[in-house]
């Protein structure tokens, strides 16, 4: 009976490490369920029954105002300019700061994560203050008979100044976990820096820049507090989905504002699906 005990007590002792993980991971799975469920899924579901409660010749009449086409418009296309400057210039950004030493490295370095860490209506207000009339840059913009605030040049600038920490911070570990080597490699045996390039060096950053690239997207579809600043607001003229929501919102109009919001939901969600499969695509076929 006493051996038993004993073996029984060095058996539960052996299998206290497992418990104890058992219960830890049975811990993080109920966070992250929590966190998937209530913080992600269950507003976008309350928001898709709402938009479901109103019939589909309201949702199509909403849809189909002048208005609300020339904002989707306005959001997509300005968004989709904005995700190809940034794939470009944080590209180049992602290199220089992985390739070169220079003097103030660590300053620009820092200020590629300011769009993260400021309120969006700050980083608005400091456009203006750069590119008005009255601001640095507006007697060069004045000459080049360029208007940045109050028009659509201004809703691209505010939607490349939000988004483009995305792409430099997907691309750039990539860039710093490539062995040198393989350039090096490439160059002795005559390949040309281009080549180089486009054979040993974007095949492997493909992935993340697109993933940078359609974080980026996202992040410039939702932009509100920049935009609201630095635009006229005008519909057809620089009015944003994300401003005409809010201006639904002040009229009293829930209804509309929710059909708006829906569609821009769907939109966007195809269009990342799109992004992500042919990033699936490409990694199939590096492989």
């Amino acid at each position: 009976m006493i051996l038993f005990c004993l073996i029984s007590h060095q058996s539960f002792i052996k299998d206290k490490p497992q418990i104890f993980i058992l219960k830890k991971f049975e811990l993080l799975l109920g966070l992250a369920l929590y966190y998937g469920i209530f913080i992600l899924a269950l507003p976008i579901s309350i928001l898709l029954y709402k938009a479901k409660e109103q019939s589909w010749f309201r949702i199509i009449e909403t849809l189909k105002q002048p208005v609300v086409l020339s904002a989707y418009k306005m959001t997509f296309i300005t968004a989709c300019i904005a995700a190809i400057i940034n794939a470009l210039a944080g590209l180049i950004l992602a290199w220089v700061l992985v390739r070169y030493h220079f003097y103030g490295k660590k300053i620009l370095d820092v200020a590629i994560d300011l769009p993260f860490a400021l309120p969006t209506s700050v980083g608005g207000l400091t456009l203006m203050t750069v590119y008005s009339d009255q601001g640095w840059m507006g007697p060069i913009c004045s000459w080049l008979g360029v208007q940045v605030v109050f028009s659509q040049l201004g809703v691209l600038i505010a939607m490349i100044f939000v988004s483009i920490p995305f792409v430099v911070r997907t691309v750039q570990p990539v860039l710093e976990s490539m062995e040198e080597e393989l350039e090096e490699a490439a160059l002795c045996v005559g390949a040309s820096s281009w080549t180089t390039f486009w054979e040993i060096i974007f095949p492997p950053l493909a992935p993340s820049l697109v993933t940078g690239t359609a974080l980026g997207f996202s992040r410039a579809i939702g932009e509100y507090g920049s935009i609201t600043l630095i635009s006229s607001n005008i519909p057809t003229k620089d009015l944003v989905i994300s401003v005409l929501i809010s201006q639904k919102l002040e009229q009293y109009d829930y209804q509309g504002a929710t059909v708006i919001a829906t569609g821009a939901l769907f939109v966007s969600f195809i269009l990342l699906l799109v992004i992500n499969s042919i990033q699936v695509w490409r990694q199939t076929l590096t492989k």
